[in-house]
């Protein structure tokens, strides 16, 4: 395993869940009670040092129970290494901790994965829409039972046919 990885698994045997190393790149997936003390730790451990937020994304498994895995990507510039961390949550509790208090470049980028999955992110400073208009109750465009015409643009396409 990696090291990262087992220092993580050590500090944290009861949140840590699974790690993959592929090509050299570390993924760690750990319990979602469990991802703002990693986050930390993984900041503030000399050792890591993970001192600079890459991006926040989102992934819809719409078969699985948790259907949402929210996925962060940090780099260490001084020690040159990099990891994803992933954590889980279901369509029923679709909320997960924010991690702007460790890292503020997080701030727009949980924004966007709250504005276009709706995944809540606990505690976050300014939780509201970054990208889509502030009355838009449409549903969320990134998740994959959105339909693919979006909504709205039957009514769009109409009106701009009558007028040709």
């Amino acid at each position: 395993m990696h090291p990262i990885a087992e220092r993580i698994q050590q500090k944290f045997p009861e949140g840590f869940l699974k790690a993959v190393e592929w090509r050299g790149d570390l993924a760690v997936t750990v319990a979602r009670q469990s991802l703002h003390e990693v986050a930390k730790c993984l900041h503030d451990d000399p050792d890591m040092d993970f001192d600079y937020i890459v991006h926040v994304s989102s992934v819809d498994w719409p078969e699985e129970e948790e259907r949402f895995e929210v996925v962060w990507e940090f780099y260490s510039i001084r020690k040159r290494h990099r990891i994803r961390l992933k954590t889980r949550c279901s369509e029923s509790d679709c909320e997960v901790d924010s991690l702007v208090d460790i890292w503020k470049g997080a701030d727009f980028m949980e924004r966007e994965v709250y504005d276009m999955m709706g995944i809540r992110f606990r505690n976050h400073p300014d939780l509201r829409r970054i990208l889509m208009p502030d009355d838009y109750n449409e549903g969320y465009p990134l998740r994959k039972d959105f339909p693919l015409q979006g909504k709205g643009w039957r009514d769009t396409f109409e009106f701009l046919n009558e007028r040709q």
